[in-house]
């Protein structure tokens, strides 16, 4: 997907001052970014080129700096804060004395328990949801395609929202709950259009289109503002 890989990164290793080293033999040269959450990822091409790699970027912590500083606040999953839900602000309260771990009524998510619970049932809970709306979306893709239906993991990835296995098994973004409706199903009819091709190509778009014709729409909510997503929790 652009701007959200199928393929998954190379297994990253983190240095003591918190930087991730990411060796990748397809990169071309020694590169620096931000991810999604804000954590610096420094980019090699070759384990060799490590000591290198540190020292640019331990030339570069002002701009690490600089960027980070341009980032918007991170919103943690506790009482008071408001969160998007399926792209809607929602207000998190805490009540104890509530009846059930979390519901939802108008623009109010509240949740039961003590203040310490309250990231632990919202994500949860959030999941629950997450995976209701996948497999709902899922089922109706395959059924278009007259395709089985496949089986569905709902991960937290950092690069990408969605993910085909040669053993035609999909992984999504919980996150996705988060945003609006229509960019959901658009990742998950993605996703099933890749169980009939496991690339890129006009073939996949052509029938991406056919399935979604509104998904650079999608694309477009997802380039814009799909790593807000992850300054949540």
């Amino acid at each position: 997907m652009s701007g959200h890989r199928d393929m998954p990164d190379d297994l990253p290793a983190q240095t003591p001052d918190g930087l991730t080293v990411r060796i990748n033999p397809r990169a071309r040269r020694i590169s620096l970014r931000l991810n999604a959450r804000g954590e610096a990822v420094l980019v090699l091409p070759h384990e060799k080129l490590r000591a290198e790699g540190l020292r640019f970027a331990a030339e570069k912590r002002d701009w690490i700096a600089r960027q980070r500083a341009g980032q918007p606040d991170r919103v943690p999953f506790a009482h008071g804060s408001t969160i998007p839900v399926r792209g809607e602000p929602h207000r998190v309260v805490n009540d104890p004395a509530a009846r059930d771990p979390v519901s939802a009524a108008g623009a109010t998510v509240t949740v039961g328990g003590g203040p310490a619970m309250t990231e632990r049932l919202l994500v949860g809970w959030l999941k629950r949801e997450a995976a209701r709306d996948f497999q709902s979306a899922v089922s109706y893709h395959a059924a278009s395609l007259r395709l089985p239906e496949p089986p569905i993991t709902l991960r937290d990835p950092k690069t990408r929202w969605g993910s085909c296995s040669s053993r035609k098994t999909l992984s999504l973004s919980w996150r996705l709950i988060l945003a609006p409706p229509d960019v959901l199903d658009y990742v998950a009819a993605h996703e099933v259009c890749h169980l009939v091709e496991m690339n890129h190509s006009a073939r996949f778009w052509a029938l991406v289109k056919r399935t979604c014709p509104s998904f650079r729409q999608q694309e477009a909510w997802l380039t814009k503002h799909g790593r807000s997503l992850h300054r949540y929790g």
